[in-house]
């Protein structure tokens, strides 16, 4: 009896193991394509506004939230609540923070991630890229800490729209994807394409 439970455990752990390593390469090729077109259209702008090597619309936190937006896209953490009250949360406690704590980055450094995540628990946007944010506020370059409070509208706000719109489009692309994951918008968004095919 045993053996045949270990027997049953075992085909059921194959089971999942090779169901979660299948390819999807529709699934691949939309991911590459939002996530590249997301940052792609912040690296544009960027390289308009801004020369030299300071990125401003470009901070790390973005490439982190593609991970999520583009690729996990039926996770809690990648639904556009989360996405932009996660970031905007952060970046509020970031620029926050760095102004009451300039100069002391041992201490401003853990508080800002540290109220950040509990801010975006109780404002329930919790989006693991959203530490990062918090952070790039206070250890940034010169050019991000003079924004101050600017820092949340642009470049945090203007990227994290950016991401969402783009994620709306690419990860409704198919029927199989559909972002918002527990929402009509796909519905809708394949309607209106359908009528705009066939006309």
């Amino acid at each position: 009896m045993p053996t045949q439970k270990l027997k049953r455990s075992y085909r059921k752990t194959r089971y999942i193991l090779y169901k979660e390593t299948l390819i999807d390469f529709k699934e691949h090729f939309w991911s590459f394509i939002g996530s590249f077109v997301g940052i792609g259209i912040l690296a544009y702008i960027q390289s308009i506004h801004f020369s030299g090597n300071d990125a401003v619309y470009l901070i790390g936190s973005f490439g982190a939230s593609s991970v999520l937006v583009y690729g996990i896209i039926q996770s809690p953490f990648s639904q556009p609540r989360n996405l932009v009250g996660g970031h905007l949360v952060s970046a509020f406690i970031g620029v926050t923070v760095h102004k009451l704590a300039p100069d002391i980055i041992w201490i401003a450094a853990p508080l800002a991630v540290s109220l950040a995540i509990i801010l975006m628990q109780i404002t329930k946007t919790l989006h693991p890229p959203g530490g990062a944010t918090a952070l790039i506020a206070i250890i940034g370059s010169d050019k991000i800490k003079a924004l101050g409070y600017e820092y949340v509208f642009s470049p945090v706000l203007v990227g994290v729209l950016i991401l969402l719109l783009t994620a709306l489009v690419f990860n409704n692309m198919t029927s199989s994807r559909s972002y918002p994951s527990h929402s009509s918008y796909h519905k809708r968004y394949h309607k209106i394409r359908k009528r705009l095919v066939g006309k």
